[in-house]
């Protein structure tokens, strides 16, 4: 099947992003640009006086940039975990974070994210820089490979598949495509949930092991506390349970304080936490009809309260 670039939770992130805040000189990052479908929606929406600022990993997403002729947007070749290495504290009105991979690197084989399409068994979203999944496998010990996929692939046969990967080593076999690595990989998972390729969560869990997306996520959540002006709102687009328990765990502990019991402290005496919970939000039906790929999206949206304690 043919995919084409939606962007999820078009409207959704762009109301909510927005907020309260006044619509003038707002200062706006989109952290993951991608085909730039939320940024574009929120340039028709901005101000003259506003500025919208992006951040991608992937050369690709940088020359689809470079398409936009506006003197209020600017795009970063660099993580979104970085971005307050280039922005000073307390100066942004709202933050985007669309996680995860884009359909554009799923659907292009020569990126080999996808085992449904033969191609390089590359997986960078910077093609530029790092190892490749390829030269990763390659050297990666058995243990080291049976991690990543359990922890990050949620998968039970992690083990088997490791051995697996190790045996056709040991025999000369450089798992160098898609295809060989997703072939492997169906010879030892014999059972999967129903309409799941064997090979889905391997793919996936070596797919964020390479592009250290969780760390990312983790980086860039604290970046967003710290560049957001106080009243200024986060909101993040998360497409799997790995990357959403992390958002929900960050937002929610930075939304309550801990205070000893019995502390004798009036209401008003207590400090303020860093975030306000605003809501979460899922796509609609008619949205996961038009694109099956955002059915598991999540986005929570939170705000930086005015007496921010950071």
């Amino acid at each position: 099947m043919t995919f084409t670039h939606r962007p999820v939770l078009l409207d959704e992130a762009v109301t909510a992003l927005m907020g309260d805040a006044p619509q003038s000189n707002l200062v706006v990052i989109d952290g993951t640009f991608g085909r730039g479908g939320h940024s574009r929606k929120m340039l028709e929406q901005l101000s003259s006086q506003a500025r919208l600022i992006a951040f991608d990993k992937d050369p690709q997403a940088i020359a689809e940039a470079s398409t936009i002729k506006d003197p209020r947007f600017q795009i970063h070749h660099m993580s979104f975990a970085q971005m307050d290495q280039v922005i000073a504290p307390e100066s942004v009105d709202g933050i985007l974070l669309d996680l995860g991979i884009s359909s554009p690197q799923i659907d292009e084989a020569s990126r080999g994210f996808s085992f449904r399409m033969d191609g390089p068994l590359d997986m960078r979203m910077d093609n530029t820089r790092g190892e490749s999944a390829a030269q990763w496998l390659a050297h990666a010990s058995e243990k080291d490979i049976a991690r990543v996929i359990k922890e990050y692939g949620e998968e039970r046969f992690a083990l088997q598949i490791a051995k697996a990967i190790i045996a056709s080593r040991e025999q000369g076999i450089v798992l160098g495509t898609t295809r060989q690595l997703a072939s492997l990989v169906a010879g030892v998972v014999r059972t999967r949930e129903p309409g799941q390729d064997p090979a889905t969560r391997t793919f996936q869990a070596i797919r964020i092991y390479i592009n250290q997306e969780l760390s990312d996520v983790e980086a860039g959540l604290m970046a967003a506390m710290n560049l957001l002006k106080p009243g200024g709102r986060l909101a993040v687009i998360s497409f799997h349970s790995l990357e959403d328990r992390l958002v929900k765990q960050f937002m929610q502990s930075h939304s309550k304080i801990d205070t000893p019991r019995g502390l004798p402290l009036r209401e008003s005496e207590l400090p303020t936490p860093d975030l306000k919970l605003i809501d979460r939000v899922k796509p609609s039906k008619e949205e996961v009809a038009l694109n099956p790929r955002s059915r598991s999206a999540i986005m929570r949206i939170a705000q930086k309260n005015s007496r921010s304690i950071n």
